[in-house]
Formats: C-alpha cells, structure tokens, sequence
C-alpha cells in the first residue's frame, strides 16, 4: 500500500477514535489529513521511500484560537498511538526531514509553506515563493476539516493567479530560447562542451516548467518533476519521425510515437559525442515547436515563428496588470 493509504488507515483505526473519546470538543473545530513534504503525499513513494521519514502517522491541524495547553493535551494524546502499524514505525524525525506528523498550527504550516500566517499573498510573494513549498501546500488529502480550516485556504492557493502564470510562463519561454535555441550551439561552436551541457539543462527545466504551468499545476521538488510530469494531460507524447531511418537514411514517412519526458531525459544524457550532432538540435526544435502549437490553440500567442523569444514576449502582452506586465519578463523566473 501506498504511504497515504496506510495513514488513513491508520487515523481511522486509532486516530479518528481518540480524538472523538478525549476531545469531543475539538472534533468539528480541527483538521486531519497528510500533506506536505515527502513522497507519500505526493503518492509517489515506493519499496526505496520506506529506508528515512517514512511512518503511519498524519497530521492534526489546530488554529491559533486553540490554546497552548490544549495543543499540548494533543500532543500527547498522538504520542500515545500505537508505534508500529502494518510494519511500519512511528519515529521522531530527523532535523533534515523535520516535523511531518503530528500537531501543528494551521498558522505554522502555511507560514512554513508560504511565509504568511493566513494565505493572503501580495504580487511580490506569488513571484517569490518556491513553487515546490506551493506543491507541498496543496498535495495529498485532508480527511476531516469541517470548519475549512485549511481546506479553504488549499482551494484558493490550489493554481496561480492568471497573470502570475502568464509572467512564469513568459520567462520560460525566453529560456527555452536563450539557453536552447541560442547559447547551446554557440557552445558548441566554441567546443565549450561543459556550456553546452548546462545550457541543455537549462532548456529542459524550463521546458518542464511551461508544461507544468500550462497544465495548471505547481512543479515540485526537484527529484520528483520527472515523475510528476508523467500524471501531466499534456504533452503525453510526441509523433516523429523513425530515429533509426532517419540514421540509416532510409525513406519513410511513417511515424512514432515518442514520450515528453523520455525526449527531455536524451537531451540531459547527451554524451559529447551526441552533443555535436544535430540530432539534438532536431529535438530541442521538435520541443519548441510543441510548445508554439499549444500556445496558438490557447490564444497566448498568435505568431508564426519558430523562435521561442518572440511567443514569450507575445504572452507577456497578455498579461492585465499592468505592474505584473511591465516587470522585467524574466522577473518570475
């Protein structure tokens, strides 16, 4: 089973029944569920997640009208779960992983999450927070929350404000540009090899970043983008031609399918060898026009170019505020 299954499991069987005998009061005033940090509340954990940070437990969410002492009295109650449930253990995190279970102030939580107590964010934090921290803030499932204590406010940050997405998107897409369609084969022709590599990298993140914006999603952590673009609806796949005709040289205009993050994956393994050829050029040209194709179907760009910088000056126009529209277009990057 899957970490997020088994803390529900878990709060149903123990959870939910102490929390009804010793704090009735408390039952319709408090949230419970598992979200956050950590691969279970992404559901994307596995056999390998299981070896750190990784136990039965889930969180009580309490607001800041609930006393100290009654948070204390929580607390303890949690502590006296049961340790061990279906082979796994309830153990105190370690200071990397950080407090992931327990008792926590809904306050705490969207302060460590978003650096306000409440959710209400200004124009500067949208462009500011750590996309990942808005990941963990919205990811998993919240169980019980009968006064919309956190579940209100997980609604409302749920996707970026339009022109918040479309200055995000309009900064990627002058990456893509500078780092893909531009600086990476002057890399090469300056034999900077290493160059060329990081501005390969650079064209990918960014590349994953528009697809997440464009799916209306945040981008999490690092270690998890492949993964989580793989649950993306668009772009699933590519329809190209035979790399092994067009090698051997051989006439075919059939087609096969390729996958978004496999292409993405060749462009990050590229040896110096495949660096040279125009193999990859090929595939970064493939990616942009992907992109321009879904960017004319949404109405943010109406131009014909193949060149990324102009679409993403296009969807900057897009933009109604006019102090989000005039910042510089790389100002959400």
């Amino acid at each position: 089973m899957k970490g997020l299954e088994i803390s529900k499991l878990f709060y149903e069987e123990f959870g939910a029944p102490m929390i009804k005998e010793q704090f009735p009061e408390l039952e319709s005033k408090i949230a419970v569920g598992l979200i956050g940090s950590g691969s279970e509340c992404f559901g994307y954990d596995d056999r390998v997640s299981t070896d750190h940070d990784f136990d039965p437990g889930f969180l009580i969410f309490i607001s800041d009208d609930i006393d100290e002492d009654m948070k204390f009295k929580l607390e303890r109650a949690y502590a006296k779960l049961p340790r061990d449930y279906k082979g796994y253990s309830r153990e105190i995190m370690s200071p990397v992983g950080g407090n992931r279970r327990g008792v926590k102030r809904v306050s705490d939580f969207l302060r460590e999450k978003t650096g306000t107590s409440n959710g209400n964010l200004s124009i500067s934090d949208w462009l500011s927070i750590p996309e990942e921290s808005l990941a963990e803030l919205t990811n998993g499932e919240i169980w019980r929350d009968d006064s919309k204590i956190i579940s209100a406010t997980r609604l409302r940050l749920s996707t970026f404000p339009e022109d918040i997405k479309l200055k995000k998107i309009a900064g990627e897409l002058l990456m893509m540009a500078q780092s893909g369609q531009y600086n990476y084969e002057r890399c090469v022709a300056h034999d900077e090899f290493g160059a060329a590599k990081l501005a390969l990298y650079e064209f990918v993140k960014a590349s994953m970043h528009v697809a997440f914006l464009l799916n209306e999603a945040y981008m999490p952590f690092y270690k998890w983008r492949f993964r989580a673009l793989r649950d993306l609806s668009w772009p699933k796949s590519f329809k190209m031609k035979s790399e092994l005709n067009l090698i051997s040289g051989i006439e075919d205009d059939s087609f096969v399918e390729v996958k978004f993050e496999e292409k993405l994956e060749a462009l990050l393994s590229a040896t110096d060898e495949k660096i040279i050829n125009n193999k990859v050029k090929g595939d970064i040209d493939l990616i942009a026009r992907l992109f321009i194709e879904r960017l004319k179907n949404d109405g943010l760009s109406e131009r014909n170019e193949t060149y990324l910088e102009r679409h993403a000056y296009e969807v900057n126009n897009k933009i109604k505020n006019i102090d989000i529209r005039n910042m510089n277009i790389l100002a959400a990057v």
